[in-house]
C-alpha cells in the first residue's frame, strides 16, 4: 500500500468551497482505498488530506484522470499553498485490508 497524508492552505474564505470541489474528484479512482478530507481545528483555512492506494502507480496514475484534472484546474484559484507532504505505508486499519 502507498499513503499520502499533505496539509493545504485554502484562500481566506474559500476552505469550504476548495473541499466541496476535493470531494467531488474522489469517486472512480482505480486503486484509491481511502481518501478523506479534513479540516484543521486549529487553522481555520487549512485542510489536511489522508489517502492510501493500492500502490504509487495507481496514485500517479489518478493525476492524469479526467475527473481528477478537471478538479485541479477548479481548485488552483482557491489554494493559497501547501505545508505538510508525508509519504506512508499503511499497515491496515478500519476499512482497509492488512
Amino acid at each position: 500500500m502507498f499513503g499520502l497524508i499533505g496539509k493545504m492552505r485554502a484562500q481566506p474564505g474559500q476552505r469550504d468551497a476548495l473541499i466541496a470541489i476535493l470531494l467531488e474528484s474522489t469517486g472512480g479512482m482505480p486503486g484509491c482505498l481511502s481518501y478523506v478530507v479534513a479540516r484543521d481545528e486549529g487553522e481555520e483555512d487549512a485542510i489536511w488530506i489522508t489517502e492510501v492506494w493500492d500502490g504509487e502507480d495507481s496514485h500517479k496514475a489518478s493525476l492524469s484522470l479526467p475527473q481528477v484534472q478537471a478538479a485541479i484546474a477548479r481548485a488552483r484559484p482557491l489554494i493559497a499553498g501547501f505545508d505538510s507532504r508525508i509519504r506512508t505505508v499503511p499497515a491496515g486499519g478500519a476499512g482497509l485490508a492488512g
